[in-house]
């Protein structure tokens, strides 16, 4: 890009000067030869395609929708469960939208309430599918116009709490993202179903 912002200002600046020459011939009375004519009209042309041609690319680029709207994150209100007794480690599970025209990524989070904070995504294995294996993940995907909701079955936040909580206590946290930065979200302190 700078490569061709260089290239049309020094084409502009020929022309400058190209035309200031031709205003002191055309001043002194001296008709210009059609040589210069022709390579003044040359100076003019090729600022004036390629910057219609820039135009006509964004106008494309736009219209595609690649130039469209960011991602627009939104976070509910989320759920920490209650640590099992003389556990340190519990899960939290949160609802993230996404309404804006870009696909955004979870890629990570933190809380004053934790001493770490692992992202987890569930996947079934064995022979019958019936065992559950959870793997640590980098990131997580909140596609354009969609949401992403956490579950024990799906995706979750494994926290090492600092402090033992009650149900009811309310957990700050924020959640990191790669294009729409940090956002502040609470998790409210549950008991496990079942």
């Amino acid at each position: 890009m700078n490569d061709l912002l260089r290239t049309v200002d020094q084409s502009v600046r020929r022309t400058v000067h190209r035309a200031l020459r031709r205003a002191v011939t055309a001043a002194e009375g001296r008709t210009p030869d059609p040589r210069s004519l022709r390579d003044g009209l040359l100076a003019v042309l090729v600022p004036v395609t390629a910057c219609l041609t820039m135009l006509v690319g964004l106008t494309a680029w736009t219209k595609a929708g690649a130039a469209g709207s960011p991602a627009r994150i939104d976070v509910g209100a989320g759920r920490v469960l209650v640590p099992q007794a003389g556990k340190e480690h519990t899960a939290a599970f949160f609802r993230i939208a996404n309404t804006g025209d870009s696909d955004d990524q979870l890629v990570s989070v933190t809380s004053p309430a934790a001493d770490g904070i692992v992202l987890n995504r569930h996947e079934r294995g064995g022979e019958a599918g019936d065992t559950v294996r959870a793997r640590a993940v980098p990131s997580a995907n909140i596609p354009a116009g969609d949401f992403l909701v956490m579950t024990p079955a799906t995706l979750d936040l494994t926290i090492r709490v600092k402090a033992r909580h009650r149900v009811g206590d309310a957990i700050p946290f924020v959640l990191h993202f790669r294009r729409s930065g940090a956002v502040d979200a609470v998790a409210f302190v549950v008991r496990p179903l079942g």
